[in-house]
């Protein structure tokens, strides 16, 4: 873990892995250190920073970042100034933005601000408007846990608010949920977000765009995306299948060959390179791009563990990799 500081003094912790394009994955209610240890982060992680320059950090007053900060300035200015101190400590001139969740609205400002700076931007589980995110009953409801019941409130985001239904995954969203923050930061962290609207600076964004909303997502009615897409110019929405309100989860392989096409090429496809692998094969790739073991793997298809294992090896021979990250990274780029 690194460390920069802000123009108004905060403490920001960042990492910087990889080599290729730069892709800087902006924060929600961030937790690197403890993120790392959920299978489907981390195998995005990896794969990611195979192919980009992927740079991480957490926000003020969260993950290893200073937690002594002025909770009355926690609007989009102060996002902006972490992310700049970002920029800044990493020496990076232009990168892509992965705008995700909370950190929508800040990615969409920056833009607009610095179009030198940003060669590309996705946005994902946000809105200009922050309030138009934070609408839908089920999340009210949460939100109102953060200052009653914090670990209820860790548990209940973690599987009810963000989907991640495995038992291991979800243990590790909710440790991460748990100890991202305190009680008291998070409760002005979600009351500033309701009066973050960057709506005006959609018009003024110059980098190519790709908006992303899961079909089958409840917490976020697909018309806020839609209305944000179209406020952009040239901006593209793609409506992914399924119903997970989290990347990388549902259909990580294709998730990740979605993001990592449009950052190193402009590209967007939803196509996922199989190569000559069977039906059973692609199934047990795209588990292994999820995380799982062998063990969950076989619990997950409903096939064996030396069936596992059997699928493995043919995968790594056909692909002419070594290991478990190299087939994944392999298949994503389709060579």
């Amino acid at each position: 873990m690194h460390f920069t500081r802000t123009t108004d003094g905060v403490t920001i912790a960042y990492q910087k892995l990889g080599r290729g394009p730069a892709l800087i994955w902006m924060p929600s209610l961030s937790n690197i250190a403890a993120q790392w240890r959920i299978p489907a982060l981390r195998t995005a992680y990896e794969v990611l920073s195979r192919e980009c320059t992927l740079v991480l950090y957490d926000g003020r007053g969260t993950g290893d970042s200073s937690r002594d900060i002025d909770l009355a300035d926690l609007g989009v200015d102060s996002h902006v100034r972490d992310l700049t101190a970002v920029l800044e400590a990493t020496g990076l001139r232009r990168a892509t933005l992965l705008g995700y969740y909370h950190s929508v609205a800040t990615a969409i400002s920056f833009a607009a601000l610095e179009p030198r700076r940003v060669s590309r931007l996705i946005l994902y589980g946000g809105a200009p408007r922050m309030s138009d995110a934070m609408q839908p009953a089920q999340t009210q409801a949460l939100l109102s846990l953060v200052d009653k019941d914090w670990s209820l409130f860790a548990d209940a985001a973690a599987t009810a608010w963000l989907g991640w239904d495995g038992a291991e995954s979800g243990r590790w969203t909710a440790e991460a949920f748990r100890t991202a923050t305190t009680p008291a930061i998070a409760k002005a962290w979600f009351e500033a977000a309701r009066h973050i609207d960057v709506t005006p600076s959609l018009a003024q964004v110059e980098a190519p765009t790709l908006v992303l909303h899961r079909q089958g997502d409840q917490q976020i009615p697909v018309s806020v995306s839609r209305r944000m897409a179209a406020g952009i110019p040239g901006a593209r929405l793609v409506e992914l299948p399924g119903k997970t309100p989290t990347l990388f989860v549902e259909d990580p392989a294709a998730d990740l060959s979605l993001v990592i096409g449009f950052v190193t090429a402009g590209r967007v496809s939803r196509t996922l390179p199989s190569g000559a692998l069977t039906r059973r094969e692609q199934d047990v790739l795209r588990r292994l791009a999820a995380g799982d073991t062998n063990n969950e793997i076989a619990a997950n298809l409903g096939i064996a563990v030396h069936t596992v294992e059997r699928h493995l090896a043919n995968i790594y021979r056909k692909l002419g990799v070594r290991g478990r990250t190299a087939a994944v990274a392999h298949a994503l780029r389709g060579t």
